[in-house]
C-alpha cells in the first residue's frame, strides 16, 4: 500500500487534537479547583500532603486510566508540590491511553475478555509505583526542578513592559480560539475514552481536532520564541492568567504529543511496517519482553498503544510483556516534563525502562 504523508500528517494532527480535549479538561480543570482553593482560603497547600504520602498518591494518581493524571503531576512536580518519588510513581503506575484500549475503546477489545489483564498489570504497578517512589525519596534522590512561582512580581513588571498591541492580540486570539475548541471537543473526548462518539458531527469534530492541534503548534511556538516573557509568567491571583497559562500547558502538551505521535507512528507503520511489527511480537517471549519495554518506554502513549492492540490480537502474548510496556511507558505526562526539565525528564523515562525490564522478566518468572 502506497504511503500518503498528507493523510498520514492528518491522521496524527487529529489524534493529537482528540487527545488535546481531555488534556484540557485536566490541565484548565485542575488550574480552576486551584484558583478556586486559593481564593476561598488565600493560599494554596506548599505540598499535597506529607511528603511520606506521595509515592501513595503519584501512584494511585497514576493508576486513573489515561494520561491526565500524569499531566497533572508533572505541574504538581513542577511547582514542588510533590516530591520525586511522586512522580516517578506516578509515572510507574500509568498506563496512559492502553488502559482504553484493554477497556474496550479499540473496536477490537472484548471489555469482559481483557478485564482481568486490566486489573493485574494495574495492580502491579501501583505496587511497584509505590515501592519504587519510596526508594527515589528514601535514598534522597531528586534532580532540580523548575519553579514557575519563582520572582512572580518581577515577572508581572515584565509583562506590563512588554504589552504591545501584537502581545494582546496573539494572547486573546489564540486564548479564545484554544478554549472554544476545547470546549467543543470536550464531550467528544470524554466519550471517545470508552469508544463512544458523536456520529452526527464527526466530520467538523475531526477538522477542529486538526484546527486545534495547528493552533496549539502555532501558539507554542510564537510565545516560546517570540513572546518570551509568557514562559515565565503568571498571576494565580487572576482568573484570566490562570486560564491563559493554564491554555499555555495545554498547547505545550499537545505539541509534545503530536511531535510523538507522528514519530512513533511513522517508525512503526512506515519504517518497521505492521507486519513485521506483529511478526516481532510473535517471537521469543523473552525479546517480546525486552522489545514491549523499548516500545512502551517512546514518549507519549503510541508505543503502549500499540503493545495493548497486540495483546487483544496476538494469541498468547504474554502478560509478562504487557506489563513491562506498561512499566516503561510516561503517557504524555512525559512531554510537559521533558520541556520544562530534560534532565528530570530523562530520568524518569531511563530509569523506568529498566524498571520495566527487570519486572517484566519479574512477571515471567511468577508465571505471568
Amino acid at each position: 500500500m502506497e504511503f500518503n504523508l498528507w493523510s498520514f500528517i492528518l491522521d496524527n494532527l487529529n489524534a493529537a487534537g482528540a487527545i488535546g480535549g481531555y488534556v484540557s479538561l485536566s490541565i484548565i480543570g485542575f488550574a480552576l479547583i486551584s484558583f478556586i482553593i486559593k481564593k476561598s482560603r488565600g493560599k494554596l497547600a506548599s505540598q499535597i500532603g506529607p511528603k511520606w504520602t506521595h509515592p501513595i498518591i503519584g501512584s494511585i494518581l497514576g493508576s486513573i486510566p489515561g494520561c491526565g493524571a500524569t499531566i497533572v503531576v508533572a505541574s504538581f512536580y513542577k511547582n514542588k508540590k510533590i516530591s520525586f518519588g511522586g512522580l516517578f510513581a506516578t509515572f510507574i503506575s500509568t498506563l496512559g491511553e492502553g488502559s482504553f484500549v484493554l477497556l474496550g475503546a479499540s473496536n477490537e477489545a472484548d471489555v469482559l475478555g481483557n478485564l482481568k489483564a486490566y486489573a493485574i498489570i494495574t495492580i502491579f504497578g501501583l505496587i511497584s509505583g509505590i515501592i519504587l517512589g519510596y526508594i527515589s525519596d528514601i535514598f534522597g534522590f531528586r534532580a532540580y526542578s523548575l519553579n514557575s512561582q519563582t520572582n512572580q512580581q518581577e515577572n508581572q513588571v515584565l509583562l506590563k513592559k512588554n504589552n504591545t498591541l501584537e502581545s494582546i492580540f496573539f494572547e486573546n486570539f489564540f486564548l479564545f480560539t484554544i478554549l472554544v475548541m476545547a470546549i467543543f471537543l470536550a464531550p467528544g473526548s470524554i466519550m471517545a475514552l470508552w469508544g463512544g462518539a458523536i456520529d452526527i458531527i464527526s466530520s467538523l469534530t475531526f477538522w477542529v481536532s486538526v484546527a486545534l492541534t495547528i493552533n496549539c503548534i502555532i501558539f507554542y511556538f510564537v510565545s516560546r520564541f517570540i513572546f518570551k516573557k509568557y514562559d515565565c509568567y503568571f498571576d494565580s491571583s487572576d482568573l484570566k492568567s490562570t486560564i491563559f497559562h493554564s491554555i499555555l500547558d495545554v498547547a505545550m502538551v499537545v505539541t509534545y504529543v503530536f511531535i510523538g505521535l507522528f514519530f512513533a507512528n511513522y517508525i512503526i507503520d512506515v519504517i518497521v511496517g505492521t507486519d513485521r511489527f506483529y511478526a516481532w511480537m510473535k517471537s521469543s517471549v523473552y525479546l517480546v519482553i525486552l522489545l514491549s519495554a523499548l516500545i512502551g518506554a517512546i514518549p507519549g502513549c503510541g508505543g503502549m498503544i500499540a503493545v495493548a492492540v497486540a495483546f487483544i490480537t496476538i494469541p498468547n502474548f504474554p502478560m509478562a510483556a504487557l506489563i513491562a510496556a506498561a512499566i516503561a511507558t510516561s503517557g504524555d505526562g512525559i512531554f510537559p516534563l521533558l520541556a520544562e526539565n530534560k534532565k528530570d525528564g530523562f530520568i524518569v523515562s531511563g530509569f523506568g525502562l529498566l524498571a520495566a525490564i527487570v519486572l517484566g522478566y519479574m512477571a515471567l518468572a511468577i508465571g505471568l
